[in-house]
């Protein structure tokens, strides 16, 4: 092992490096605004996600006090820790130095993991799990010691405290398994008690699904609806073609664990990967879903390169190369390493007739939110001392909602209420405050609720999304409404 140490800490220094330099610009997105909300609620599950990215968000909050440079460091150790996963794989599958450094190599090309490592989201953490279990699998092929099954069963149930695409990866690699030794593993009793693990671990997120009447399956029938029925069913194969060198590389590790001699007694674990995937595609998923199993198919296609190329070595690294280089130019795409004027000038973007440019979304959805904080914060102070005392802060959606609980904390805003998604759960606050202060929310929904509706300013950014620009910001008096049943009968449209 201390021969490959060397290269694997240089590939996993660069990762961490580049992830690095993109983690402390532009500001937080509106999804790490929701997870890092969560953190201040700490339970056994919410609306939209397992409990685990709400206590690693309380973590941030311990150590870093909600810094966007501190908060994004656990995505990004998730990532170095899967390059490195990834090269000790190719090791365990049987490669050589040329093998371990193609795996770590393929990692750095990948592009996706560049955005997936920097968002302070649920996904990083799941290719780390999906990542880990697979690295579990193949230590106990090579061994037999029971130590593996036990850490796979721990690595499972935290995946699902994680993100519920867990399953989708157990049910693959259960079905990859009928095809190691015949399914042979199925009368070990430590493979049973490795099950009993996860499950214990996952209980008390299913007990909690249980007393909250299964908010799982609501919000999956809205994705389908919103998202996931609108999409090409060809969006997720064609998805994967966006980065054909890797791909490359990953298909043949695919076949070599299925169809190749060498690593024939891997052929479970390629099953397995083949499982999730067409399950994934079968489910309508959205491409990233699956590529968690990426590093293991580039681990594996590392090894069978290197056993083809083992007369003519040169090659792996001429392989390396054209892997990685074409990455290169695209990383200020996926991670922002260029401040905003570099890299709207790398784009060659131009602002429209309202002055504005059009970003990408992950990009666009990081601006904006500092200034309506701020703008709150001014209307806020401008009430009098009776009024500020008796004040609701009404968000729209939860990015909004997010913004005003996080980054209003240095401004010593109250928390605010919002009926989109978890925040909903929180309730209302004080229904008999005298001034409610609406922000995102339209005209029609204000006026509904509220007699006395005056508008202070239409918000807008230069950056933002087009959902967080030309949004209104009310002062709101008088509520015509019961606030308490006007609440409870949203219920079945928190996200919507």
């Amino acid at each position: 092992m201390k021969k490959y140490a060397p290269i694997i800490l240089i590939l996993a220094l660069f990762k961490f490096i580049v992830q690095w330099m993109g983690n402390g610009n532009y500001g937080f997105h509106r999804d790490e605004l929701l997870h890092l909300s969560v953190s201040e609620h700490l339970d056994w599950g919410f609306m939209e996600f397992p409990p685990l990215i709400a206590f690693l968000g309380k973590l941030s909050y311990w150590f870093f006090d909600y810094a966007l440079l501190g908060v994004r460091l656990f995505p990004t150790l998730a990532g170095v820790a899967i390059l490195i996963l990834c090269c000790l794989m190719a090791k365990e599958l049987g490669g050589g130095f040329k093998a371990v450094f193609l795996a770590g190599i393929c990692v750095l090309a990948f592009l996706p993991f560049y955005r997936n490592h920097t968002l302070f989201q649920p996904v990083a953490f799941d290719q780390l799990f999906w990542t880990m279990g697979f690295y579990f699998i193949i230590r106990f092929i090579n061994s037999q010691n029971k130590r593996f099954l036990i850490l796979l069963g721990i690595t499972l149930g935290l995946g699902l405290l994680n993100k519920y695409t867990m399953f989708v990866w157990a049910f693959g690699v259960l079905i990859g398994l009928f095809f190691y030794q015949k399914g042979n593993l199925f009368k070990n009793k430590w493979f049973y008690i490795s099950a009993l693990i996860a499950l214990l671990i996952f209980l008390p997120n299913f007990i909690w699904q249980v007393q909250h009447d299964f908010p799982l399956l609501a919000h999956l029938q809205a994705l389908n609806v919103y998202q996931l029925n609108d999409m090409d069913p060809m969006a997720f194969g064609l998805g994967q073609l966006d980065f054909p060198f890797t791909l490359i590389v990953g298909l043949f590790g695919l076949g070599a664990m299925i169809f190749g001699k060498n690593l024939s007694k891997y052929r479970g674990v390629g099953v397995g990967v083949l499982v999730v995937f067409c399950t994934l595609w079968a489910l309508h998923s959205k491409a990233y879903y699956v590529f968690g199993i990426y590093p293991v198919l580039f681990a594996a296609g590392a090894v069978k390169l290197e056993a083809l190329l083992l007369k003519k070595p040169i090659w792996m690294y001429v392989i390396a190369t054209f892997v990685l280089a074409p990455s290169l130019y695209f990383i200020p795409q996926l991670t922002p390493v260029l401040p905003i004027e570099q890299y709207v000038a790398y784009k060659g973007l131009k602002e429209d007739k309202n002055g504005r440019i059009a970003l990408t979304s992950d990009y666009a959805d990081m601006f904006g939110w500092e200034e309506q904080v701020r703008l709150v914060d001014s209307v806020y102070r401008a009430l009098g001392a009776d009024e500020r005392e008796h004040c609701v802060l009404w968000a729209e959606n939860y990015g909004e909602a997010g913004a005003l609980k996080i980054l209003g904390k240095k401004y010593g805003l109250p928390d605010p209420i919002s009926r989109h998604g978890t925040f909903w759960t929180w309730g209302y606050g004080n229904k008999d405050a005298k001034v409610w202060i609406s922000l995102g929310n339209e005209k029609p929904s204000v006026e509904h609720v509220f007699e006395d509706v005056e508008l202070v300013k239409i918000i807008t950014h230069k950056y933002a999304i087009d959902e967080e620009n030309g949004i209104p910001l009310y002062i709101c008096r008088k509520p015509k409404v019961d606030i308490e049943k006007w609440w409870k009968a949203y219920e079945d449209h928190i996200f919507d």
